[in-house]
């Protein structure tokens, strides 16, 4: 059964301004109190595009209370501008209440979910995230349409769009189709200081492949031994952000790494870090080790730098974006800047706007491709006007969506290639 306190109701409140919020759990203000602050619409994506009360959190709030705590129904413009969301979780950095937002969009997410089917689209997409083997049959097929020449006269044919399709083919590109090896040792040359494990993901296994390369190739010269366990998967971000049950690949992923003998999981990936960071798993005992020993891997990297390990010398000038899940989930993007600091003669800047979403928003870029465009539109225009010889981003949704269409020469890059580059 629902319960208010789960999600911070009190079902006894008087409406008060200063009503106190519980030390722990989810928070939802009273509706007084939520509409004398405002300070999350300046810092809202989706108000900065439409300039309206309705796309800001402080009035999606009201709607999330209406599913959660009241049981009401909500209108279909209502639904809508909840849904325009992209959930970067901004709003959670500057609301003095300490409303857990993204914890109540998910529940919210859960609760419509019970009653409404996704598209036929949908359900293939989320199929083939969470069965990796039927990922490797489908992806020889990516490649050979990006090879076959189809791709021109079937986008002027119209029909990606009839079928709904016109979003995810624009963001197409080829996929690595060879598998990871399980073991990546260190070389003899190079002194053995422990064993790693290294989380891949779904599509970034494939379509991210030269970053968890870079991610090895550093790991291994600081002495590590990386291990890739065949049997991960899917960190369930996609799902549970679709108001769909993560329980059972949460639970796959702590037994594929609880199984190994490792000193740490890593990831290089921001975007499913911050899912993993969350993980309650069945079993508290090995949940418990599992978020125990998950790190990120810029963090991993300049915690166990060698002191003797010197990097090439470099004059770029290199902008730095932060991704929503980096800057207001994980709240490490420190981490970046000091790792990149590593590289003599480097010139670091954060990018402007870096507070803004770019629009990827896990699946955002294909379930509202308009918002993710125009969102990404104003990002690639802080890019142009940084002056940055190149932008890194340390998660694999922004990098991919902020590098679709665009020529290599001003593709976003991981700040693990930059380094790996000047080994």
């Amino acid at each position: 059964m629902f319960d208010f306190q789960d999600f911070g109701f009190d079902s006894a409140s008087d409406g008060s301004a200063d009503a106190s919020p519980p030390s722990t759990g989810p928070y939802i203000p009273e509706a007084s109190e939520c509409m004398r602050c405002g300070m999350c619409v300046s810092t809202c994506p989706t108000f900065r595009l439409f300039q309206v009360d309705e796309q800001t959190p402080r009035r999606r709030v009201r709607t999330i209370a209406k599913i959660l705590a009241d049981d009401a129904g909500v209108g279909v413009e209502e639904l809508a501008q909840l849904n325009d969301c992209v959930q970067c979780r901004t709003c959670e950095t500057v609301c003095p209440s300490r409303m857990s937002y993204g914890a109540l969009f998910d529940q919210a997410q859960a609760k419509l979910r019970a009653t409404a089917r996704p598209s036929w689209l949908a359900r293939l997409g989320l199929r083939l995230i969470e069965r990796k083997h039927a990922r490797a049959l489908l992806l020889p097929f990516v490649t050979l349409y990006l090879r076959s020449g189809l791709q021109k006269p079937l986008r002027a044919s119209g029909l990606l769009a009839k079928l709904g399709l016109g979003a995810a083919e624009a963001l197409v590109c080829e996929p690595s189709l060879v598998g990871m090896a399980g073991i990546y040792p260190v070389e003899r040359r190079i002194k053995y200081r422990g064993r790693v494990a290294l989380f891949t993901g779904c599509l970034a296994e494939h379509f991210d492949r030269p970053v968890q390369v870079a991610g090895i190739k550093l790991l291994n010269r600081l002495g590590y031994e990386v291990v890739v366990p065949e049997e991960q998967g899917c960190c369930g971000a996609i799902h549970q952000h679709n108001g769909l049950p993560a329980e059972s690949m949460m639970e796959a992923n702590i037994a594929a790494f609880y199984a190994l003998e490792v000193e740490a999981v890593i990831y290089s990936a921001s975007g499913c870090g911050a899912m993993l960071t969350e993980y309650q798993g069945g079993d508290s005992e090995t949940s418990g080790w599992f978020t125990k020993h998950l790190i990120d891997i810029n963090e991993f990297l300049l915690a166990h730098w060698p002191e003797d390990l010197q990097l090439a010398a470099s004059n770029l000038n290199v902008a730095v974006h932060e991704p929503c899940s980096q800057r207001n989930v994980l709240k490490n993007s420190q981490s970046v800047y000091a790792l990149l600091r590593k590289i003599p003669g480097v010139n670091l800047e954060a990018l402007a706007d870096n507070q803004l979403c770019c629009g990827a928003g896990g699946t955002y870029m294909l379930s509202h491709p308009e918002n993710a465009e125009s969102l990404r539109a104003a990002k690639r225009l802080a890019m142009a006007g940084s002056g940055a010889d190149v932008v890194v981003s340390a998660n694999f949704g922004c990098g991919f969506y902020l590098n679709a269409g665009q020529p290599a020469g001003s593709r976003v890059v991981h700040p693990l290639q930059l380094l790996a580059d000047r080994i």
